[in-house]
């Protein structure tokens, strides 16, 4: 299908990013589903948004003479859109449109490969077209990746009653409550092996699986493209002095994300609040780099990580490869003077030894010594002190063992289940 690309850079709305930069990413996000061929793209200037069609008549008017001499099928734009401005652009155009939200919600139902990602794509999506009239609901039943938001109306007609759209959001809460419910069982069981969790978080296409797949030699879709990876990874790998941690590789983040994704991916996303370690990947080659990092920041405080936590952030300034001479060495000079801050390249491995020690280093807990007393049939929670190397020293008593221990408190809380 043959696509245009507009980005709406519209006056008095404080914009982070410059026009030209939010459109690449636009079409960044357009080229990352198949079968669309980009022949049109361009950042429209407003003085205001008209409520009724975005865009003046004017410019409309101009758009559609562009649209029928390229023989364009869909146009994307770039930011939200009313379902009002929807209907009545398809109806001026006579094409498909797709604003930022639902683009977004397109790529993850063609990438999402776990159960629970696919409940919570259709979960976002359901939500998100609710209120919208549109052709087709086939992803409630699909048979290949993907909303179907772009593609042709589909065997059935559920938009025509909006019980049965309520009916499915029920249905679809109620499976993925059952799913959450899983992987809360495996985080309990995980909590029981002290293995500390550190999680990779960034923007997307920043190189957290180049990076992940190099640390644990697991094979996760790693490409140059956005939203790459988005079902979670966890893999076990071992710190240089020994120690075992779970690495964790998430969803990328992204501006402006929408807000049915934050919410019905939160589950997800529940890896990184119980993450002992956040890990930030930066693209520090990006020309908004700097942009970037306040997005994800913002994202993972409104996902509730503590400010403690934020502040213990690792940050990985990764695509070192990409950048210059004269600019490596400054961005060197700049990492080397903050304890928290790595300059790696993911694909080529250099500062990987040097991250690695860092994650260590952040991961030594505080730990304390106290006597702890066991009774005789408690000999289970006396060997796993035992397998643990915590014991100082045990005394017999009338009743059991009187044992001292140096441990972490994340040891004293896994004590309590054993």
């Amino acid at each position: 299908m043959r696509v245009s690309v507009i980005h709406p850079d519209i006056a008095n709305i404080g914009a982070r990013r410059l026009p030209k930069n939010s459109l690449d990413e636009a079409i960044a996000l357009t080229s990352a589903l198949p079968d669309l061929e980009i022949e049109h793209s361009a950042v429209v200037t407003l003085k205001k948004a008209q409520a009724g069609l975005l865009f003046g008549t004017g410019k409309v008017a101009e758009l559609k003479q562009i649209f029928h001499d390229m023989e364009i099928g869909l146009v994307i734009i770039d930011g939200p859109l009313s379902p009002i401005q929807q209907r009545n652009l398809e109806k001026e155009w006579g094409v498909k449109v797709l604003d930022r939200t639902g683009l977004i919600l397109e790529i993850f139902g063609d990438r999402a490969q776990t159960r629970e990602g696919v409940l919570q794509v259709d979960l976002a999506a359901l939500n998100y077209q609710k209120s919208r009239l549109v052709r087709s609901w086939t992803h409630l039943e699909r048979q290949r990746g993907g909303l179907s938001f772009i593609g042709g109306s589909g065997e059935t007609q559920i938009e025509s009653d909006r019980r049965a759209i309520d009916d499915a959001i029920v249905r679809l809460k109620r499976q993925l409550d059952k799913v959450v419910k899983t992987r809360s069982l495996h985080r309990a069981a995980r909590a029981k092996v002290p293995y500390p969790i550190v999680a990779l978080v960034g923007y997307t296409n920043a190189g957290k699986s180049t990076l992940f797949n190099h640390m644990t030699g697991a094979k996760v879709m790693a490409k140059d493209m956005l939203f790459a990876t988005l079902d979670p990874t966890m893999r076990v790998i071992e710190l240089p002095n020994g120690r075992e941690v779970i690495l964790s590789d998430t969803v990328g983040f992204i501006s402006e994300l929408p807000t049915q994704l934050v919410a019905a991916f939160r589950a997800t996303l529940e890896e990184v609040l119980d993450a002992d370690l956040i890990v930030h990947v930066r693209d520090i080659a990006h020309p908004e780099t700097v942009t970037q990092k306040m997005d994800v920041m913002e994202i993972l405080g409104d996902l509730g990580i503590t400010d403690t936590a934020l502040e213990n952030v690792v940050e990985v300034w990764n695509k070192s490869d990409l950048l210059d001479e004269r600019a490596l060495e400054t961005q060197t000079n700049q990492a080397v003077r903050t304890d928290k801050i790595e300059l790696i390249s993911a694909l080529t491995g250099a500062g990987i030894p040097d991250l690695l020690d860092t994650i260590e280093d952040s991961l030594l807990d505080p730990v304390t010594t106290e006597t702890i007393k066991l009774g005789f049939a408690e000999g289970k929670r006396r060997a796993w002190l035992f397998a643990q190397n915590v014991v100082d020293g045990e005394d017999p008593t009338d009743y059991g063992f009187e044992i001292t221990v140096t441990w972490t408190a994340r040891q004293a809380a896994t004590f309590d289940t054993v």
